[in-house]
């Protein structure tokens, strides 16, 4: 079977992450971000992201060390090429969690290959409502959060699929329905018979 890239992009507070997590590790390599953000509380290093300051970024992108990369909200953030390699050498499909700018300079890397899924909110109110329950935000920053998704929203028509988070069992459903088909497309899939 030929390996699955899929990038799975959307406004921060869509449930990206929540959706993600349904997939089996056994079978899914959950490509790593590098960025200069700070850890936010529970996050850790290795696992959520890779977090470097900015120089070191910096040095990586003059060495041509990411597939893709991007600035938003004052912090950097990239996808190093060495993911692809971890999760090749280990038989399991590629899945990147990238904001949309990132999740179009893949399309272009990887070609007709890749599959892209838009997670979004059913309107910005929730959105807003959600993002605000998560806390630690100033309201400045909240506002400039939702001008971001505004124009993320905008470029959800390019995806390939748009998975849209209304109803959180039918959003599940309908995102691992994507996959299982995309699972069973001819290249994919190499019968015996």
């Amino acid at each position: 079977m030929e390996n699955l890239i899929l990038i799975v992009s959307g406004p921060s507070g869509a449930g990206k992450s929540t959706l993600l997590k349904e997939l089996p590790e056994e079978e899914f390599y959950f490509s790593i971000s590098h960025t200069t953000r700070v850890p936010r509380p529970g996050e850790v290093d290795g696992r959520d992201y890779y977090f470097i300051s900015r120089e070191t970024f910096l040095e990586m992108l003059k060495r041509g060390d990411f597939l893709e990369w991007i600035e938003v909200h004052s912090n950097l953030y990239g996808t190093a090429k060495t993911e692809i390699d971890k999760a090749f050498s280990q038989g399991k499909h590629l899945v990147f969690d990238v904001e949309v700018i990132g999740a179009g300079n893949l399309k272009k890397y990887f070609g007709p290959l890749v599959v892209s899924i838009f997670i979004a909110p059913p309107n910005l109110k929730i959105l807003e409502d959600r993002l605000r329950k998560r806390g630690a935000e100033t309201e400045e920053k909240l506002q400039e959060r939702l001008k971001r998704s505004s124009f993320e929203l905008s470029l959800a028509p390019f995806f390939d699929y748009i998975v849209v988070n209304d109803d959180l069992a039918e959003a599940k459903k309908r995102f691992l329905s994507i996959i299982r088909a995309e699972l069973c497309r001819p290249y994919r899939v190499k019968p015996s018979f």
